[in-house]
């Protein structure tokens, strides 16, 4: 008998025994196979579930206050561009500020530290500050964005509990310069107005939330705003505000043939490095936010629209002896010559009667279409945020059209006047406005030519005369050697559901030079009174000589060479 054999069968029944022998007696098992690898798995996952388990432990723990500032700091340390001027001239950057903070927990008399953070910040609320200090919060955000002078003060009181966080905060070094573009930020570096909410929006924020920005080297934005002309605008707004006692002021400097704003402000304005002035309703941004009638001005596009229809001609002329009566209402002009006028001399005289016929001409429907060709009655797309939609009225009739070609009935930004008057300058090429550099050739490409290049010229002709012309409305805003042009608007404002015969609206629309217009320059004044010496308080007596005094310190600088050839005898004497 083979014993060998015998020993391996028993062998393979023991290890088919059961798990408990006859007597009900658990049998010994076998060490387990891989337990090294058991075990990893093991410590692995109480490793984890661990650690997991701890964070919510401590998140659930902390107050709220701990939780948010957590996730709050990649964001108060991001990064945002510097903006700069056309020129490179910075107009807002980053600086690092101390906040301050408090742990509760480590506050070891809330009442004697109340008293002395109030000695150095007496602006904050005592109940408030106690309260905070007296509670068994971890963290709470006690003031942020501290002078260097509060943050050493603070130091030297030593009250345990207390520290500082480093965080970003924007600065504009012109303070209100040119604060309605560039806009600002929030508490948390965040754009809320301007341009600053544009680059925003392009996806910076995505950018600042996914916490990508901490440390990282962006490059300036670029704005077409040229701070030089910026500033010279601001200040001519604000002498005529003073001078003319108006309760606001707005202007706009706008390159016609790339649709660049060169500048662009109102009075009364605000600091974007202390925002909160922006919520005060009188410092809005009047010329891309504002809506009004902008009175005589509108008087220049009923006259384009009837040259252009082919059904007027230059050297046409209406009836203005006799005012008009339709829907109830009288229309006359406010220095009627009561005769037969031509049409340029219906543009000088700035002749209701004279531009309600013209419009008649052409009639409701093809008024309407004009305008809005124009982009006058839909709201401007651009990349400032802050822009209003055009009102008008829901059906056009006789009496509206009436109306609306001397510039009452329509509400339309100042900022929209200056783009639609770009487009009678440039040769008839509506080019949307922009607040970042573009070259020519990229406004050629988004150029739409809406108006017939014969119909521009004629109304820089116009435009020249009526400076150039002693008898013109906008004489006032004549410079020596640079051939200004344009239109004024004086506009009777509504108050009260009625049409004022004292407060009014101001404005004067200028483009130059007249032999090759390369700005638009519209200035807009709210409410002037009479200055004295002066028999008016209409358009030519303030908004004009504003446009001209803008003109005579910019132009330079703006890389336009003064002329004194007699060109304006020749211009009279062309028609």
């Amino acid at each position: 008998m083979d014993v060998t054999r015998l020993f391996r069968r028993k062998k393979v029944a023991e290890s088919a025994l059961p798990e408990f022998d006859p007597f009900g007696r658990r049998r010994r098992l076998g060490p387990p196979k891989n337990r090294g690898r058991i075990t990893l798995a093991i410590g692995l996952f109480v490793g984890i579930y661990g650690v997991i388990g701890g964070r919510l432990v401590m998140w659930g723990a902390a107050p709220y206050d701990v939780a948010s500032a957590y996730g709050a700091r990649d964001q108060i340390m991001a990064a945002r561009p510097d903006l700069i001027d056309r020129n490179g001239e910075v107009l807002a950057t980053d600086i690092r500020t101390a906040s301050l903070f408090a742990e509760p927990r480590r506050i070891i008399d809330p009442d004697e530290a109340s008293e002395l953070l109030l000695s150095v910040l007496p602006d904050l609320d005592p109940k408030w500050l106690y309260s905070r200090l007296a509670s068994k919060a971890g963290f709470a955000w006690l003031r942020r964005e501290l002078t260097p002078g509060q943050q050493q003060a603070i130091l030297d009181l030593g009250i345990p509990g207390i520290g500082f966080r480093t965080e970003k905060r924007r600065f504009y070094p012109g303070g209100s310069t040119a604060g309605f573009v560039t806009g600002h930020v929030n508490v948390d570096n965040q754009g809320t107005a301007g341009m600053e909410k544009y680059i925003d929006d392009q996806g910076y924020r995505a950018l600042q939330n996914a916490g990508l920005a901490v440390g990282t080297d962006l490059e300036p934005v670029r704005l077409s705003i040229d701070l030089r002309v910026q500033h010279i605008l601001r200040d001519e707004l604000a002498a005529a505000m003073t001078r003319y006692k108006a309760i606001a002021v707005g202007g706009v400097v706008l390159d016609v043939n790339t649709g660049e704003v060169i500048a662009m402000t109102s009075l009364p304005d605000y600091d974007p490095n202390d925002s909160k002035q922006a919520l005060d309703k009188d410092r809005m941004n009047r010329m891309s936010a504002g809506l009004y009638e902008m009175g005589s001005t509108f008087k220049t596009f009923t006259t384009a629209m009837a040259l252009d229809s082919g059904k007027v001609k230059i050297t046409d002329s209406f009836d203005a002896s006799r005012p008009i009566r339709i829907g109830g209402f009288t229309i006359s002009d406010f220095h009627g010559k009561k005769r037969v006028l031509s049409v340029p001399e219906v543009f000088i005289y700035s002749s209701n009667i004279g531009t309600a016929k013209e419009a008649e001409v052409v009639g409701v429907e093809g008024h309407q279409e004009f305008l809005t060709r124009m982009g006058l009655l839909t709201r401007l797309q651009t990349e400032l945020p802050e822009v209003a939609t055009p009102t008008q009225p829901k059906v056009w009739k006789q009496i509206n059209s009436v109306t609306i070609s001397f510039g009452h009935g329509v509400s339309t930004t100042p900022l929209q006047t200056a783009v639609a008057a770009a487009t009678l300058m440039n040769g008839g090429k509506h080019i949307p406005p922009t607040f970042l550099p573009r070259t020519r050739a990229e406004a050629d490409a988004l150029a739409t030519q809406v108006v017939d290049p014969k119909t521009s010229d004629q109304m820089r002709y116009l435009f020249r005369l009526n400076v150039a012309d002693q008898r013109g409305s906008g004489k006032s805003a004549e410079v020596e050697g640079y051939k200004v042009g344009g239109k004024t608007g004086t506009a009777n404002k509504v108050v009260n559901g009625r049409y004022s015969d004292t407060a009014k609206f101001n404005a004067f629309l200028a483009a130059f030079p007249m032999d090759d217009p390369r700005y638009i320059v519209l200035v807009v004044i709210d409410e002037p009174k009479r200055e004295e010496g002066k028999p008016y308080a209409t358009a030519g007596w303030n908004a004009a000589p504003t446009v001209g005094a803008v003109i005579r310190r910019s132009a330079t600088l703006l890389g336009v060479r003064p002329d004194f050839g007699d060109e304006a005898k020749s211009l009279l004497v062309s028609y």
